[in-house]
Formats: C-alpha cells, structure tokens, sequence
C-alpha cells in the first residue's frame, strides 16, 4: 500500500469493464468495511479499482474540497478509461462536483449532505448514483436525501445506523454492511 494520497490498484479477474476511484474518508481508510466491501464488488462486477490513500491531516492551510478534488484529479490525470465510477466516504465526498462536472457515475458513502455544494454536486451529476447513509448521522440530511432519491439518485438510508454506518451493537453493525453490500451490488448491476 502507499499513502499520502497515492493509489493502490486493483485488477479484476478477466479484462476490466471501467475505472473505480475510491476517495477514502478523513479517519475511514480503503481497508475500512464499506470501501473494502465496494472494492470487492467493484472486481467483482469487473472495474479496476485505485484506492487513494491520504492523510488528511497533513492538508496544512488548503481548504478540504479542493484538497480532495486535486488528489481525484491527480489520480485520475495518469488513466485512460472509458467508463469511470467514482467511490466516495465522508470526506471522499467532496469529489461529488468533479463527479458532477464530467457526469461520472459514483457511489457516496455518508456523503455530507449538510454541506450545500455537496447535495447540489450530487443533485447537478447527471451520472448514476448511489447515496449511503443513516438517520443517526448528524451530517446525513434525510430531507435532502429524499430529494435526490425523487430526483433520479439511488439512495439505501438505515435507521440506526451512524457516520461509520454502524451502531454500538457489533451483530447490527455487520447486518448494516451486508444490506450496504447488497445495495452497492445490485447498484453495480444497473451500470
């Protein structure tokens, strides 16, 4: 693996069918459940996968959007693909306008949907998407959520379930990423 917001690639098993780029969140690494999972289905539904891998600590002074959206852009710079999806947790979300501005179908973990540009981003991409969160996640908006859901985007939101998609209860956590994975899968399917 490499860090400081270089990728890790992944390959599927026959030849690759697009590029997924999984945009980590500020403490939620690629090797955290959700991205882990996604990036299983993602092979399995034949993309290659680059893992970016940050420490979002080490940003200094530059504000955390465009931060993200440099590492997307730099990622992305050295690929020629076709079919691009990308994949995004919390802080990874804020990639939601460059996904927006190039019509990118994506994936969005707990976006930030408290964050205007963030649900104007995912509401203005007229790629595919699919929007995870829970109603115990203070940064999950489920008015706004509703609003993408009647406006095309896909959108699995679970009651119990926090900004890491779990809960204090370690069973309901590992049932939440299941329906998590299931939805990414049949997501997938649909691309």
């Amino acid at each position: 693996m490499t860090f400081g917001g270089l990728p890790t690639r992944w390959e599927p098993a026959g030849d690759s069918r697009g590029l997924a780029v999984i945009a980590p969140g500020r403490a939620y690494s690629p090797s955290a459940p959700l991205l882990d999972f996604a990036r299983l289905a993602l092979l399995q539904h034949g993309f290659t996968v680059l893992q970016l891998w940050w420490d979002s600590t080490g940003r200094g002074d530059e504000e955390p959007g465009p931060w993200v959206r440099r590492h997307v852009e730099a990622a992305l710079a050295a690929e020629d693909a076709d079919h691009v999806v990308l994949v995004g947790k919390s802080l990874g979300t804020l990639a939601a306008s460059y996904a927006a501005e190039r019509g990118l179908d994506a994936i969005w973990f707990t976006p930030l949907l408290v964050e205007p540009e963030v649900a104007e981003a995912i509401a203005a991409n007229a790629g595919r998407q699919l929007l995870v969160g829970g109603l115990a996640d203070e940064l999950w908006d489920a008015a706004v959520a509703a609003e993408l859901a009647d406006n095309g985007c896909d959108v699995l939101e679970v009651a119990d379930a926090d900004h890491a998609m779990g809960t204090g209860d370690a069973v309901r956590t590992a049932e939440i990423h299941l329906e998590v994975a299931r939805a990414v899968d049949t997501f997938l399917r649909t691309l």
